[in-house]
């Protein structure tokens, strides 16, 4: 185990010298020592827990680990969002003694949905949060249905929990599939806010007629806004001792983010049992900033730049509804690489009439043409089409210096603009990412 350990701190620094990948270091410490994942979890007795599904996979799993700290409890993550097993490894690498047994009272990882099971099949999590099913990266994973069986594959591994989405069709059946005297909670939204959903997630119409969705009980999360920034999370009826979270405002906006945390806030519950503090966790959900291209901020010169992580029709429809209303300038970079998913006709599944007022100044990314015709079929003009991002940045910047700007990228779209970025203005560095 320590040659494993020693062999993946050194992949991990030359790596890091380089600028390369952060899946390398996992690769080199898992030859040396196929069982690494087991090997180095043996010691978290606390919860080993995975957060999974298509949409909002970093941003809850950031605030999940901030409420858990906020309690006193030591936490493994994997911050950067590299959601391969490797690259889960090659994060623990930083925090690993010699020995190479973790030393944390939880483990809460972010995990991509079909990797998600090569985890379990080395370390049984104890618990599982399934987020929501929806189309994407179809070249990948074939189809919803598919990414669904994903999803009720982890929750039949988990040991002692799991947190379910009340109201995602495909998560909430996923019940039926838990193992005999393992926990189920869920989360989801109020009554009030339930004609909202459509604009959220996908449902699995084959059903509509003949499945009806649990009740919520007094141990599940419900999200209740009071006006579109600030909100509740209620369980049980939200009187009195019913540990109803808020009234809170999150840093990051938009009616996804409030779910995230909802979604966190009655998994931290379950993990924490009676020492959950309503107000601890309302405190560390305010301060926790948006992970890094999900409504993150950078100033440039005095202006304000948006940057915002798009990656499937669903994702796309709720950041333009997020976003996309406010009148500024806009950039759109769209990759087909690996982890972005090769198929991008799902940009045809998605309406860009918010854009049509102002219009988009750039396209850029590896389709940036396809991105500025799938425009043209909306009004929406395009100023400017370079495929090159550093290239596309520059001429947006310069072409709206005195302005707020917006950019909405694929996943290693954004991971090289956000580098670009942090090169030029001095940003926290995120290093090399999977998808």
């Amino acid at each position: 185990m320590t040659a494993a350990v020693v062999a993946g701190k050194a992949a991990r620094a030359a790596s890091r010298l380089r600028g390369g990948g952060s899946a390398l270091p996992g690769l080199v410490a898992e030859k040396v020592d196929p069982g690494f994942l087991a090997h180095s979890l043996a010691d978290v007795r606390g919860g080993i827990l995975v957060v999974t599904g298509t949409n909002g996979k970093t941003t809850t799993t950031k605030m999940l680990v901030a409420v858990l700290r906020a309690h006193g409890k030591t936490v493994f993550t994997n911050p950067t969002g590299s959601n391969f097993t490797r690259g889960v490894i090659s994060s623990m690498l930083g925090e690993l003694p010699l020995r190479g047994r973790l030393v944390a009272d939880m483990a809460v990882l972010e995990l991509d949905e079909a990797h998600a099971l090569k985890f379990a099949d080395a370390v049984k999590p104890t618990h599982a949060l399934l987020l929501n099913v929806a189309r994407d990266q179809l070249d990948r994973f074939a189809e919803i249905d598919h990414t669904a069986q994903l999803l009720a594959s982890l929750a039949e591994q988990a040991t002692t929990g799991v947190v379910l989405n009340l109201d995602d069709s495909f998560v909430s059946r996923i019940r039926d599939r838990v193992g005999s005297g393992v926990d189920v909670h869920y989360f989801g939204v109020d009554a009030s806010i339930a004609d909202r959903l459509p604009e959220l997630q996908e449902q699995d119409v084959r059903f509509e007629d003949d499945f009806v969705p649990p009740v919520g009980g007094p141990d599940d999360g419900l999200l209740k806004p009071t006006d579109e920034r600030t909100f509740e999370v209620i369980f049980g009826d939200g009187g009195a001792g019913s540990g109803t979270v808020g009234p809170l405002e999150l840093q990051q906006r938009g009616l996804a983010a409030m779910i995230n945390a909802t979604a966190a806030t009655a998994t931290a519950r379950m993990l924490l049992g009676d020492a959950f503090d309503p107000e601890r966790a309302a405190a560390a959900l305010r301060a926790v900033t948006p992970p890094f291209g999900r409504g993150e901020v950078v100033m440039v010169d005095g202006q304000p730049l948006e940057l915002v992580l798009v990656k499937n029709p669903a994702g796309f429809t709720v950041a333009l509804g997020t976003y996309g209303n406010t009148p500024v300038a806009t950039m759109v970079a769209i990759n087909d690489n690996y982890a972005d998913g090769r198929d991008v006709s799902w940009l045809y599944d998605v309406s860009f009439e918010s854009l049509r007022s102002r219009g988009v100044a750039v396209t850029s990314g590896v389709r940036g043409y396809d991105m500025a015709l799938r425009l043209q079929y909306d009004d929406v003009a395009v100023e400017r089409v370079e495929p090159s991002l550093e290239p596309a940045l520059d001429a947006f910047l310069a072409a709206h210096p005195d302005e707020p700007k917006r950019i909405f990228c694929t996943y290693t779209a954004m991971m090289a603009l956000r580098r670009v970025l942090a090169a030029r203005y001095d940003l926290p560095d995120i290093g090399e990412e999977a998808s």
